[in-house]
């Protein structure tokens, strides 16, 4: 009958604490007599060793994270050969042809390797040589 139906996983009630002698749990409600763990807030924070100088202090302290960093997704002049002549490149498009695998905090073109298309090229940076090695085939650069 459908008024009969259970559902298949088990149900277990949560444990209540503090609930009388017959719960199993009154009284204390599982922490014992007295002592530390007993009280409110009793327990040692992680990493404490007994008062011992602990580990995280004990080794030296490396370096820093720059929180000014920014990460670009690098594009060298040479990955732009698979463009058409007059084509705009913008990261959207480097995206689309997989050039690149993530925008991340923008995209810098470098000059590595020989362009021989004309390209109007979009990215947030720009090295010396790419600038040089797009501008001399007629392409143009802009800075987004």
């Amino acid at each position: 009958m459908l008024s009969n139906l259970q559902p298949n996983t088990p149900r277990k009630s949560r444990k209540r604490i503090g609930r009388g002698i017959g719960s199993g749990t009154g009284k204390t409600a599982g922490k014992g007599h007295k002592g530390q763990l007993a009280r409110s807030g009793g327990r040692t924070r992680p990493g404490f060793e007994g008062g011992q100088l602990p580990l995280f202090q004990r080794l030296p302290k490396r370096g820093f994270k720059n929180v000014n960093h920014k990460d670009y997704a690098i594009v060298n002049v040479r990955d732009l050969e698979v463009f058409n002549n007059g084509d705009v490149v913008t990261p959207e498009v480097l995206l689309e042809k997989r050039i690149i695998s993530k925008h991340k905090d923008g995209v810098k073109v470098l000059g590595h390797g020989t362009l021989t298309k004309k390209l109007t090229v979009k990215a947030n940076l720009f090295s010396k040589n790419a600038i040089t090695a797009i501008e001399s085939v007629g392409g143009t650069t802009e800075v987004i």
